[in-house]
């Protein structure tokens, strides 16, 4: 995984990582947001992402979003190592299932434009 990114901070600390992470010559948008006791990550695809269970699963399929998640995460390198722990309706209708590799899912979501 190569990564490229910038941040913002408060009072010096960093808040707001917005970083490329490229898997095997492909480029993601990751954001990773500091609340709390541990972060919130995002990798986004063309046509979907990939996050951790800070965000809701039950919310993302409401809306229509093609999302998997990932849980036990606190960097890039973490989620990209993790496994799908579920996903919306619309990811699985992609082929995004539970136990899949997060770099399988992202390709799946890049297929799908």
């Amino acid at each position: 995984m190569e990564a490229a990114g910038s941040s913002k901070s408060l009072n010096g600390k960093p808040i707001v990582l917005e970083q490329t992470v490229i898997l095997d010559g492909k480029s993601y948008h990751g954001v990773q947001y500091h609340l709390g006791n541990a972060p919130l990550l995002i990798l986004r695809a063309k046509s979907g992402y990939v996050a951790c269970s800070y965000v809701d699963k039950n919310a993302c399929d409401r809306l229509g979003d093609i999302a998997a998640f990932v849980s036990g995460v606190r960097c890039f390198d973490d989620m990209v190592k993790a496994k799908i722990k579920h996903a919306t309706q619309w990811a699985e209708d992609l082929g995004i299932r539970e136990g899949m590799s997060v770099k399988k899912a992202l390709e799946l979501m890049d297929a799908e434009v």
